[in-house]
């Protein structure tokens, strides 16, 4: 949007009092007509065969903004692998292995 004088807003970031920052090594996604919901977690792995999935935020999406902040990710991993190297996505251990790789979802 530009306002009358063609100058786009000047747009201002403020945290709110909620605001929190956290790690996440795994992401599950949910997808319906009307929004994408990410929730992220942490796995861990106390014994060599369980894992539990510790989920600590779910957040909604737009399609839109779904799809602009796929193209932010694709843009950033870029630039991220142009300078330090290629991200490489161990396999799920226990997915199915198709012929081109694990069929299951990379957490």
């Amino acid at each position: 949007m530009n306002n009358p004088l063609g100058q786009p807003p000047k747009i201002h970031l403020v945290q709110t009092q909620d605001y929190r920052e956290g790690y996440a090594n795994s992401v599950q996604v949910r997808v319906n007509l009307w929004d994408f919901f990410l929730m992220f977690g942490t796995v861990q792995q106390t014994v060599p065969d369980e894992m539990s999935l510790l989920n600590f935020q779910g957040v909604y999406l737009s399609p839109q903004q779904a799809k602009a902040l796929s193209n932010l990710l694709n843009q950033n991993i870029a630039q991220y692998e142009a300078a330090f190297g290629e991200i490489r996505l161990e396999p799920v251990p226990g997915a199915n292995l198709a012929p081109n790789g694990p069929s299951g979802p990379i957490h």
